[in-house]
């Protein structure tokens, strides 16, 4: 090929372009370059300080994803897209972590055309339908991490999925290259689960009838007791599933039962966050209407914090 011939590739993507939406372009400039970064703008320091201030009783959870997200942008050649699973019972910050995670990730936060989420109920309702769900699935994926390897995927109520739907995803999830021409190993998975709250539940709970602090609680144990729960559960999304027997799953995040001092302070952070004066009978009276578990002792928020605002505004 002489010096000043173009590529035929070249020619066609930039005859196509004439025409293009700004979609189109963004989607095009990412083709030649698989260090396209699209409007990827990471903060971890604003992450962390963040996750210090308004994630409450959560102390894995700000330990993990700040070193987890911290140490996967430092890659600048990672090996495989960072893969995280929140695991926990409802109310406890899982889906606020992920979004304030996305928020410091992306110039548009969940706006980006880059982030996408999908919700089994929403997207994958009718068990007859998986096997054309996993076609569908696989190809929005592989589409999506071809306009820009910085994408994230966000997969929410996995213990409501389909066994079986997610384990199309397995070849995104390595470290093989399974898109041409895109680092799809830059893109981050966060998987998101009730599925093991119960057991998450239950160790702390153990843990105060023995007169110790949920804080003591092992990581470790934690980590076990949920991959077990969630794997040989046949109702959960990840039973039986290929990304935990492949241990492709990074980081799994448990998230804590919430007592009802971390609930007043949900309470004084939505106060705050309505600009409202920070009254003391607001946040008992709030935080005494919540229901808790066991129901004579009243330990652990069985809502978590996920009542609270409504709270907040119905006593103000």
């Amino acid at each position: 090929m002489g010096g000043g011939s173009v590529p035929l590739r070249l020619l066609l993507l930039l005859g196509a372009a004439g025409s293009a939406t700004p979609w189109d372009l963004r989607a095009l400039r990412c083709s030649f370059s698989a260090a396209c970064e699209c409007d990827f703008r990471p903060d971890v320091r604003g992450l962390e300080c963040d996750l210090a201030l308004n994630l409450v009783g959560q102390h894995f959870v700000r330990q993990l994803v700040v070193k987890g997200v911290r140490e996967f942008l430092q890659n600048h050649d990672p090996i495989k897209p960072l893969v995280m699973s929140f695991h926990g019972w409802t109310g406890t910050g899982k889906t606020y972590v992920s979004s304030m995670l996305v928020r410091y990730l992306f110039r548009d936060g969940v706006r980006s055309p880059y982030v996408h989420q999908f919700s089994p109920i929403v997207h994958f309702p009718h068990a007859e339908q998986i096997e054309q769900y996993k076609e569908n699935l696989k190809s929005w994926i592989q589409g999506n991490l071809t306009n820009c390897g910085r994408s994230v995927f966000l997969f929410d109520e996995m213990d409501k999925m389909h066994p079986g739907l997610i384990d199309v995803i397995i070849p995104f999830l390595g470290p093989s290259w399974v898109v041409y021409g895109t680092n799809y190993r830059k893109a981050i998975f966060i998987f998101i689960s009730n599925g093991g709250g119960e057991q998450i539940n239950r160790m702390a709970l153990d843990l105060w009838y023995a007169h110790k602090d949920r804080e003591e609680i092992s990581l470790q144990d934690l980590v076990s007791a949920v991959s077990e729960a969630v794997f040989e559960n046949p109702n959960n999304g990840f039973w039986k599933s290929g990304i935990i027997e492949e241990h492709l799953i990074d980081l799994l995040v448990p998230f804590l039962p919430l007592k009802q001092h971390h609930v007043k302070q949900c309470v004084v952070n939505e106060l705050t966050q309505q600009g409202l004066t920070v009254q003391q009978d607001i946040i008992q009276a709030v935080a005494d209407s919540i229901p808790y578990f066991p129901d004579e002792e009243r330990v652990f928020s069985s809502t978590g914090c996920k009542t609270v605002a409504s709270r907040v505004t119905f006593f103000s």
